[in-house]
């Protein structure tokens, strides 16, 4: 009874392991797509961030009034 639980246990383990190792995998292959697609893209990536530029500005410039206000 004892050593079947030990059984179980142990492939529950390395199931948990093997899901580990996939989703490490899975995280690395993400970040270098994203690594490759800021370097594919970086002049497009530069006119958004000032395009969002002028609406953030404004954003920031509503919430400073409204907390003055109070």
């Amino acid at each position: 009874m004892a050593e079947e639980i030990k059984q179980e246990e142990k492939k529950c383990s390395a199931a948990k392991a093997s899901s580990a190792v996939i989703k490490v995998v899975l995280g690395l292959v993400f970040l270098a797509l994203g690594a490759l697609a800021i370097i594919s893209w970086w002049g497009d990536l530069i006119m958004v961030i000032k395009g969002c530029l002028g609406p953030f500005l404004l954003l920031a410039g509503v919430i400073t009034l409204a907390i003055a206000k109070e």
